[in-house]
């Protein structure tokens, strides 16, 4: 696991000011001034723009309340599903619960950031394919694939927060083509446009991460009966598989 960093520049100051402290309370790490986005208005439903979209990107997980086949579309739209999405974030995270994104939200959300552009709670090698090949050789390009393995954490950082703060062990994230083939994986895994992770929840059954994944946007859940659970995010994706999986149903 990555360690959220507790050094704060400048723009740390300024972001936890303008937070009113919301993410030192949460106690969810804080990102340093490299990282932090640079929110440049409030944001509420009506609204569009490529900040809406990195706010959908930040709150995806949280997705609904309870087990749901829905996701938050990364459209660039704020409508009513970003707009709960947000309520949902603010009320884990100790906020007015309003749906508006402003100073106190985007604390909490910078405060998930790592100066690399990765996430407090998960590095980029934990998603690099396991063959050495980094972020390479997948069915998309490299680029690609690490903004969607971005995505992946955040959305893994609601899962982690749900799950009481436990830590997560990435176990697989992006394979290559080569290394999906060498292990016998599926011939159009999800892991090989880095859309997907095969996690553990420290002290959690699968059974339970798996009933917190149902919340999380997921649309790809691998049964719940082996010793990891697989989450990935097919329905978002023009990837080829496009038909919602959770394999144990509704739980």
């Amino acid at each position: 696991m990555s360690s959220p960093t507790t050094h704060l520049g400048r723009r740390g100051l300024l972001a936890l000011a303008a937070g009113g402290l919301a993410a030192a309370a949460a106690n969810i790490g804080l990102a340093t001034p490299a990282a932090a986005y640079g929110w440049s208005r409030t944001l509420k439903e009506g609204l569009s723009g490529s900040d809406v979209k990195e706010l959908q990107i930040r709150v995806a997980g949280w997705a609904a309340d309870s087990a749901k086949k829905t996701y938050v579309a990364v459209d660039g739209q704020f409508g009513p599903g970003t707009k709960a999405a947000v309520i949902r974030f603010q009320r884990a995270y100790g906020l007015s619960a309003d749906g508006i994104a402003g100073p106190q939200t985007f604390g909490a959300l910078n405060a998930l950031e790592s100066a690399d552009g990765s996430t407090a709670h998960f590095a980029w090698s934990e998603f690099h394919s396991k063959d050495g090949s980094g972020f390479s050789g997948g069915k998309v390009g490299s680029a690609t694939v690490k903004e969607n393995v971005r995505r992946t954490m955040y959305k893994l950082e609601a899962l982690r927060k749900k799950a009481g703060n436990r830590p997560v062990t990435v176990n697989s994230g992006f394979r290559s083509v080569s290394h999906n083939s060498a292990i016998g994986g599926s011939s159009n895994s999800q892991h090989m446009y880095g859309i997907a992770a095969d996690i553990v929840v420290s002290g959690l059954s699968t059974y339970s991460v798996y009933k917190i994944a149902e919340t999380c946007g997921y649309s790809g859940l691998e049964r719940y009966t082996v010793s990891w659970q697989h989450v990935d995010s097919r329905i978002e994706y023009p990837y080829g598989a496009q038909s919602w999986w959770w394999e144990s149903g509704v739980v």
